[in-house]
């Protein structure tokens, strides 16, 4: 499947600021978002684009070479590292596409898809260890059974990981269709005529791979942080899990007290808000969009500009 940005020009619309600004493209991916930001900046204006997968950066920075792009490998987990000393607080908009690519999910042999034949790697980043191979056959029953219940709020999680752990005593589970056919028979007949049984439980273990949720919570601050104030940060998620954290820490940074509602005093310290919200509900893909491109169904942007 080509690569079809999602929530592309309203996502733009929101974040776009100064046409000379410093922007960062936090997960540049196939560059959707970031060939349609180039297209309305200024000659001035300087993006750094940020991508975990080298082999991703490499093929669209390729694509999208222009001397006001700094193309970075680095997980924006650690994006205060990325920047220079006189870009921290001089940020204008901040973009983040989270999940997983749909290069990642159309390259078999990255094993993050459950309809194709691979190893089970489901790494973002491929020069890190631990491996969906790793989780699948040496974590114990409880801590499978948690992690699919946790991040692919599977209703089955337990005899999924009951399967997983019988199944692995005869052998090593290697490839992305032994664990599918595992998973397809753990759940029951009219479970798998709904939808493919191995949906959720493949999410969970690619999000335990890479971290995903961690990741997030770590960005959201440090995001705040360098952007100028009246800068914007749009962030788009696929699954509630993801909203959830944008959400709650949106809604947290944007008030001017924290406390319980039923606290007589004020014991917060009187925190002033941070950002406001643009939009107080996530802007969500119109059906046309939604037909194109059945990727962008679960998608929600979030908006929020430092005060």
């Amino acid at each position: 499947m080509a690569h079809q940005p999602v929530l592309l020009q309203e996502t733009i619309d929101y974040i776009l600021g100064d046409p000379n600004g410093l922007y960062i493209d936090c997960t540049l991916g196939g560059g959707g978002h970031l060939q349609e930001l180039m297209v309305r900046l200024g000659e001035k204006a300087r993006v750094i684009a940020i991508d975990k997968d080298i082999n991703i950066l490499r093929q669209t920075s390729q694509q999208l070479a222009d001397d006001r792009i700094r193309f970075v490998h680095a997980d924006f987990r650690d994006l205060k590292q990325v920047l220079n000393q006189d870009e921290s607080g001089n940020v204008d908009g901040i973009i983040i596409d989270l999940g997983v690519s749909s290069f990642q999910l159309d390259t078999p042999e990255r094993g993050f898809s459950f309809h194709s034949d691979a190893d089970l790697d489901m790494r973002m980043d491929t020069s890190q260890k631990l491996k969906a191979w790793d989780i699948i056959n040496t974590y114990s029953e409880a801590e499978l059974a948690n992690i699919i219940f946790k991040y692919g709020e599977e209703r089955y999680g337990r005899k999924i990981s009951r399967a997983i752990v019988q199944e692995r005593d005869k052998k090593n589970i290697d490839t992305t269709l032994e664990l599918a056919e595992i998973i397809k028979n753990a759940v029951p007949a009219k479970y798998r005529r709904e939808k493919h049984p191995a949906r959720k439980t493949f999410q969970a273990v690619r999000i335990a791979v890479n971290d995903e949720l961690g990741a997030i919570e770590r960005v959201l601050p440090q995001a705040l942080e360098v952007l100028k104030s009246g800068g914007k940060v749009g962030i788009i998620t696929f699954h509630s899990l993801e909203d959830r954290i944008v959400k709650r820490f949106f809604n947290e940074k944007s008030r001017n007290c924290v406390c319980p509602p039923q606290l007589p005093v004020c014991t917060c310290g009187g925190q002033r808000a941070e950002i406001k919200l643009i939009k107080r509900k996530p802007v969500m893909p119109n059906e046309d969009e939604c037909l194109i491109n059945r990727r962008a169904r679960s998608a929600k942007l979030r908006i929020a500009q430092k005060i």
